[in-house]
């Protein structure tokens, strides 16, 4: 018996990345998996159904910050599994960013990283969950990060909306709270994903800082994440509302 026996979830970034183990985390646990993300799942989702079943996974490529996209995964999921009991809100975006001073931060720039990183939970929260809302349950995973807790320079685009990703948290867990839905943070430290390592400046600037921060003195890979991505979205959570969890070796200790 899985943790998450029974259960549906979308993970939106959930084909590459950290986002590609939440997605194989969920399966393993026994949840039926809907993939979503900018890029192509099929592949991930053909392995997860190999492994796990036919009935385990399916994949949609959307836009997390296009609200017609994001309607028509929340269609999609409910369609091809009945239900949505869990949100994954993953897709951001990072790897890719250049570092750069707030004066050169160009506002076409500005305006992409919050569409995808905080009107893309926001779109997906909206339209699933009034899923939830009618089953009086619901788990829903914001992804944060560690830097919002101490501020990075020539980063503030990124951080940023991170911030609101913890804000828009703690509103929602006051709002839907009563719905029977939990919704929290899971704010990751530097982790070394796949995606993260093809950006050479962040790992050179970022790297060994992020080992010397922490009480425990190692990198983080995303298999530091899953379990207290499981711990979230199983019945062992039912009572954990509003959280921000750090996971990043003790680097915020005091978040």
């Amino acid at each position: 018996m899985g943790r998450l026996d029974g259960r549906t979830a979308i993970v939106t970034g959930g084909a590459v990345g950290i986002g590609r183990h939440y997605s194989q985390a969920l399966a393993a646990e026994g949840a039926q998996v809907m993939i979503a993300d900018v890029k192509d799942g099929a592949g991930l989702a053909a392995e997860i159904a190999a492994k796990h079943g036919r009935n385990s996974t399916d994949s949609m490529v959307f836009d997390v910050s296009d609200e017609a996209q994001c309607k028509a995964l929340v269609a999609k999921t409910v369609e091809r599994f009945g239900k949505i009991d869990i949100l994954i809100n993953n897709a951001a975006l990072y790897a890719p960013l250049p570092t750069l001073k707030v004066t050169d931060i160009d506002v076409d720039l500005w305006d992409k990283v919050m569409g995808i990183n905080i009107r893309g939970p926001f779109l997906m929260v909206k339209h699933v969950a009034p899923h939830m809302i009618a089953r009086k349950y619901g788990k829903i995973v914001n992804i944060g990060s560690g830097t919002v807790a101490r501020g990075i320079p020539e980063f503030s685009h990124y951080v940023t909306s991170k911030g609101a990703v913890h804000a828009f948290t703690r509103c929602m867990s006051r709002e839907l709270g009563e719905h029977g839905i939990c919704v929290n943070t899971l704010a990751p430290g530097y982790t070394l994903s796949d995606t993260g390592l093809t950006n050479t400046v962040h790992v050179q600037a970022s790297r060994a800082g992020a080992v010397a921060r922490r009480a425990i003195k190692r990198d983080q890979v995303p298999e530091d994440l899953l379990g207290s991505l499981i711990y979230l979205c199983s019945p062992d959570s039912d009572f954990t509302t509003g959280q921000v969890l750090a996971v990043d070796g003790g680097s915020n200790n005091t978040a």
